[in-house]
């Protein structure tokens, strides 16, 4: 049933992070309910929540949380949460009388996690922004790119998903434990400028040392390196190499057959190399490279599409994809021996299994009409 067997997350609608953070829980077992508004609005939540991936694993329930007997209707839903998750600008919550004060009062075990983009406090918390926004003021932003070429911008990977939401699940996993021992709950402030910038702790000692150059495209990790980097082949795709330790290095120049390489770490030779790599590449296409280096250690992979990955021998053979409803998507991450993860529904439509949540909860018959009457919504 997953490591989170048991527990129950309460997760209000939101866009981005806050949902990904939920489907983390959810893959790993948590009953994870999720408050949608009523009407999607005006939040980029119009989608169809069929191949909403992010959405998996959930149930719903609809309620007006701006209305009195909304409020109520969500703090009782707050007392039998182990966790609450919120994606919502700094105060908002608090205005609609569901913020950590209001909410712990009522179940003092439960742990709180917030979700923002500038955090809780600070110069730019109450202004909107997007993930770019938040990798670009870490400073990850202006490190991406090629030598002498603006930066680029890396989807919005770093600062929604592996800033933003794989921290809020993880906050929330450290925070339970906690809860465990203590029996106090707590909130967690998890700001994707934060999370950016931790992604990239491994460049702060680099530039202490003076091994790293914060000029776009001159080091070994982006781009700079000429055995660090796509090529384009025969038929017009691409092929990627990361030797960067010297027997992959040899491996590399072995498996190409090429005599009388520059010394992989002359940086005066380095342009040099990246011409013979690039011509070399442009000789053969990407299915018959990834052929020369089957077996090898040389750090080679061919640059796939999604939808390629998803049927590559690797990824077939680890189950690394599943298919709900006709979506195929990454299966849940990490693997667990004991307690494996799982994708256990589909994504809900608004109010989808609601009712079923409400009792699984421990709401009686009488508890769920009253839900009701204060405007929980559900589809029967």
């Amino acid at each position: 049933m997953g490591p989170l067997d048991g527990i129950r997350v309460l997760e209000l609608e939101a866009i981005g992070p806050a949902p990904f953070a939920g489907m983390l829980l959810a893959d790993m077992g948590a009953d994870v309910l999720v408050i949608d508004r009523p009407a999607a609005g005006d939040l980029g939540l119009q989608r169809e929540r069929w191949y909403d991936v992010m959405m998996r694993g959930k149930r719903s329930v609809t309620l007006d949380l701006k209305s009195a007997s909304g409020r109520e209707a969500a703090l009782r839903l707050a007392e039998k949460a182990d966790v609450l998750i919120e994606g919502f600008r700094p105060g908002v919550m608090e205005r609609l009388g569901l913020g950590p004060e209001a909410a712990l009062a009522r179940n003092a075990r439960l742990v709180y996690g917030r979700m923002t983009g500038w955090g809780q406090e600070g110069a730019l918390a109450p202004r909107a922004g997007h993930d770019i926004n938040y990798i670009a003021l870490s400073g990850v932003l202006h490190a991406i790119g090629r030598q002498g070429e603006a930066p680029v911008p890396p989807l919005n990977l770093v600062g929604d998903f592996g800033g933003g939401g794989m921290l809020l699940g993880f906050g929330v996993a450290c925070a339970l434990l906690e809860a465990r021992r203590s029996g106090k709950g707590q909130v967690i402030d998890a700001a994707m400028i934060d999370g950016a910038a931790l992604l990239a702790s491994m460049f702060s000692g680099f530039l202490a040392s003076g091994n790293w150059s914060e000029e776009r495209g001159e080091n070994t990790l982006d781009s700079g390196a000429p055995w660090y980097d796509v090529y384009r082949t025969k038929d017009g795709k691409y092929v990627a190499i990361g030797a960067i330790e010297a027997r992959f290095f040899e491996e590399l120049v072995d498996r190409l057959q090429l005599d009388d390489m520059p010394s992989q770490y002359d940086r005066s030779r380095w342009p040099e190399m990246r011409q013979i790599f690039s011509k070399m590449f442009l000789s053969k296409t990407r299915e018959e490279w990834a052929r020369v280096f089957e077996g090898s250690d040389a750090c080679f992979a061919p640059v796939l599409s999604w939808s390629e990955a998803r049927n590559h021998p690797h990824a077939v053979s680890r189950k690394s994809y599943v298919e709900v409803k006709g979506v195929p998507q990454p299966a849940p991450a990490p693997r667990f021996a004991r307690t494996p993860g799982a994708v256990r529904r589909a994504p809900p439509e608004r109010g989808a299994g609601g009712r079923e949540a409400l009792a699984d909860w421990g709401f009686d018959a009488a508890g769920i009409e009253g839900l009701r009457g204060q405007g929980l919504g559900w589809k029967e």
